[in-house]
């Protein structure tokens, strides 16, 4: 059977098609001693492709939009909303809800999750993406976990990521979106730091 779901922990920089981008960062950095990870777990590109995989109308809007340019406002605003709109309501296998809802049910009732974009085209050396796919922070029943990885699925096609990748040349009908879903942690403060070395 297809593993659908990994564990943070067991994702490395050699997966980067598998998990994403940003997924493949929070791996290599949970297995760094003296860095705190929250616990969490991926649903990878593949789960993405398999539900998407048969829908005639969204392969057809995908070819559609791979005909646009960058400049074709209008018709990438159009697009955009159709195609996320079908992404939204496709059904999901019963391997995948199962495999993500069993992996829930490790965790106490009362967690909080945030569940997070990490697309194959995400974090890379010459492209950010940064702030174009979406999160969700504080899902709070595990019931509504499903859904929230549905829409960041969807968010793969928001009107800045599609004008992102087609000024940048990249093929939209490649591009696919893994889900991180992380336990959320209750900070005392919070902030942005950059640096080159994240143990010091």
């Amino acid at each position: 059977m297809t593993a659908y779901v990994l564990n943070l922990r067991d994702i490395d920089q050699e997966m980067l098609s598998a998990v994403g981008g940003k997924c493949v960062n929070l791996g290599e950095l949970s297995r760094l001693e003296g860095i705190m990870v929250p616990d969490g777990f991926c649903v990878i590109t593949e789960a993405y492709r398999k539900t998407i995989s048969d829908n005639v109308r969204l392969n057809d809007l995908l070819a559609r939009l791979s005909s646009l340019k960058a400049g074709d406002r209008e018709s990438i605003i159009d697009l955009s909303a159709k195609i996320r709109g079908v992404i939204e309501q496709v059904q999901i296998p019963m391997a995948i809800e199962e495999q993500v809802m069993q992996t829930l049910s490790g965790y106490n009732e009362d967690d909080s999750f945030a569940v997070r974009s990490s697309a194959t085209m995400e974090d890379l050396p010459g492209a950010s993406f940064a702030g174009q796919h979406d999160t969700y922070l504080n899902v709070r029943n595990k019931t509504d976990v499903m859904p929230h990885i549905v829409k960041c699925w969807a968010s793969l096609f928001s009107e800045r990521a599609i004008t992102y990748r087609l000024q940048n040349n990249f093929d939209l009908q490649k591009v696919s979106m893994a889900v991180i879903v992380q336990k959320m942690v209750a900070p005392e403060a919070s902030g942005i730091v950059f640096t080159a070395d994240p143990t010091t």
